[in-house]
């Protein structure tokens, strides 16, 4: 199963948009798991993460966590602003696996 990280400032609002990503996912019948976490925590999850998302909040870090993040082959991307307040979870869903498509 496809691991895939919401990193963020606190996790809280992230939460909000895991929630209705894991619902997108049910609904057409993909298996991944799916977590929020803060960004402090990027060194615990990288050995399990198979692709991992920013929140706007923290986009400022997309260039440092994507080198850290590339020599364990994971990609890394930025959540659009709009997909994120809105929270348009298919959207994001999406976006994760397409990264999860391209990294194979």
């Amino acid at each position: 199963m496809k691991k895939i990280f919401l990193c963020c400032a606190a996790g809280m609002s992230t939460s909000m948009l895991v929630e209705r990503m894991k619902q997108s996912a049910t609904s057409r019948n993909i298996e991944v798991e799916i977590t929020a976490v803060p960004v402090s925590d990027f060194d615990q999850i990288i050995t399990d993460a198979d692709v991992i998302l920013l929140g706007p909040q923290v986009k400022f870090q997309l260039q440092s966590i994507s080198s850290a993040a590339a020599p364990h082959g994971v990609p890394v991307a930025a959540i659009d602003m709009m997909l994120y307040g809105s929270m348009q979870g298919d959207k994001v869903l999406d976006q994760a696996l397409s990264l999860l498509e391209n990294a194979q």
